[in-house]
């Protein structure tokens, strides 16, 4: 039924930097998803939003982010949010990449970047770096909202990597972390998981592939 599975990179292949955004908020004295909360007002037209389509650059955005966040009462510098980022390789979810593409299955990373990052951010080490070159190699195809200038959850962002398949929507798997992105893909026909517990998210991956996951 399914030939392709297609997925989002940090918060799937990568741990989430809500992670890290907690962290810091807690050591800031920042309201508890006090990033998110910016990030999701306005999300077509925010800060966030402008950086991910590349319609503004990285030292554009420390100076758009905190406009954004003084609205809400806060002192927040974008470049402060661009260093948290980085996420690490889930081992597992890298591991269930390589079984699906050697099992056949056409395969695609669909991620909301910036210009300068390796998916999720714009700073990383010398192994990290080669590290997730490594697991980007295993993807047919990779659709990056700052080269292609519109980003998830536009319907056109998953349209695109349909084309770049050459599959339509109803042959597509797609795991992601955000409910918002998930919710336009299944609308155009694609069966989605939503990775909260990435155990669980591969168990669901198992079912609709018939592949196993060790």
């Amino acid at each position: 039924m399914f030939t392709a599975v297609l997925w989002d990179f940090g918060g799937v292949i990568l741990t989430s930097p809500f992670e890290a955004f907690n962290h810091y908020e807690a050591g800031a004295g920042l309201p508890r998803d006090f990033i998110r909360s910016v990030n999701s007002t306005n999300p077509h037209t925010n800060a966030w939003a402008r950086l991910e389509r590349n319609d503004i650059s990285p030292l554009e955005f420390d100076d758009a982010f905190a406009a954004d966040a003084r609205r809400f009462g806060y002192e927040v510098r974008g470049s402060a949010v661009l260093a948290l980022l980085a996420g690490e390789i889930r081992p597992r979810m890298a591991a269930a990449l390589h079984t699906v593409k050697t099992a056949g299955f056409k395969t695609a990373c669909l991620t909301n970047n910036v210009v300068g990052g390796d998916g999720e951010s714009s700073s990383v080490g010398r192994e990290r770096s080669a590290a997730i070159s490594a697991v980007m190699e295993r993807f047919d195809v990779i659709v990056e909202s700052s080269k292609v200038g519109v980003r998830k959850p536009e319907p056109r962002f998953y349209e695109i990597a349909c084309e770049l398949l050459g599959v339509v929507p109803a042959e597509c798997v797609f795991l992601d972390d955000l409910g918002i992105n998930l919710k336009p893909a299944a609308a155009m026909g694609m069966h989605t998981i939503k990775v909260v517990d990435p155990d669980i998210a591969l168990d669901h991956l198992a079912k609709a592939t018939g592949l196993m996951f060790t």
